[in-house]
């Protein structure tokens, strides 16, 4: 089936296997809120670990019924990391969650060897699901808040998450643009001299059934009028399902832009680990939480 507009994705995981969501941290009232409202729609079972008075008091203040959620007691982040980490190694059939912690100490965690939760040799990679009113699909970005200048080989790896994040949407042929300030290819910009390597593996084949195109501007890519006035020959131009972003600084400002001005809805995890993981910043609303739930869901189809 093929999601057309991000709000489908909850018809969609009810009819899966239920799976269980591990919260870490989880005591601020945003988190519990979208864990409490996932666990209602059906969607997972759910544990919470964290302080369990201060749960408790965030759930009474928010009124949350914590009788939906199993709380486990920690008395520190580290050890609110430790025990959801250990769990989820127990239970494989889960999705690890981000609470009120700290990015670095919950990547801390995800990244120990001894958790067993980061395949030898793998790379973890932020990705993004966007539904804004102003573009005629889904677009699916990469990588927002976790990589900050990507080498080749995990910008090949981050197509590869792309294209299967696309794949598990429903998008059978996804369009995958590799964003560059321009067409051309200047030796000055990094971003397209990465750019025609990973074309390299696109023609290899590496990426079937997604069509990859690059060097990129994002005109191009979003807006057909742009690609037809710059003479850009692409059938990904003006109908990007994907984004590969050259680095941080330009995925996290179009994130960010996304969400603070153009009213979109938006989901998140990230990829790459043996579970979905659901990386949500402080900042997001219940809604972008819940929507990250969802997405986790589906992916661990």
């Amino acid at each position: 089936m093929k999601l057309a507009r991000l709000s489908d994705i909850y018809e969609y995981t009810k009819s899966l296997s239920k799976k269980t969501l591990v919260a870490i941290n989880a005591i601020d009232g945003h988190t519990l809120e979208a864990v409490a409202d996932a666990v209602k729609l059906g969607i997972v079972s759910a544990i919470v670990t964290g302080n369990q008075t201060e749960i408790l008091k965030q759930c009474g203040m928010f009124h949350v019924d914590h009788n939906l959620f199993q709380i486990v007691d920690a008395e520190s982040e580290e050890e609110a990391a430790r025990l959801a980490v250990q769990w989820v190694v127990q239970h494989p059939d889960c999705i690890l969650m981000k609470g009120l912690i700290s990015s670095d100490k919950y990547m801390r965690a995800i990244l120990n060897k001894e958790a067993g939760i980061l395949p030898q040799g793998g790379v973890l990679s932020h990705v993004s699901v966007i539904d804004n009113p102003n573009y005629h699909k889904l677009l699916i970005v990469s990588d927002v808040a976790i990589i900050p200048y990507p080498s080749i080989p995990q910008k090949i790896a981050m197509t590869h998450y792309l294209k299967q994040m696309a794949l598990d949407l429903g998008i059978s042929r996804p369009k995958i643009a590799l964003i560059t300030p321009t067409e051309q290819v200047l030796p000055s910009l990094v971003s397209c001299t990465d750019a025609v390597e990973v074309m390299k593996a696109a023609k290899n084949g590496q990426f079937e059934p997604a069509v990859v195109f690059g060097p990129m501007a994002l005109d191009v890519a979003l807006d057909l009028e742009s690609a037809q006035i710059k003479n850009i020959t692409s059938e990904v131009a003006g109908d990007a399902d994907c984004l590969l972003f050259p680095n941080i600084d330009a995925g996290n400002v179009f994130y960010k832009a996304n969400t603070k001005l153009c009213n979109a809805d938006q989901a998140a995890v990230v990829m790459g680990a043996n579970v979905p993981v659901v990386l949500s910043s402080r900042g997001d609303s219940i809604r972008t939480k819940l929507n990250s739930i969802a997405l986790a869901a589906l992916l661990s189809k």
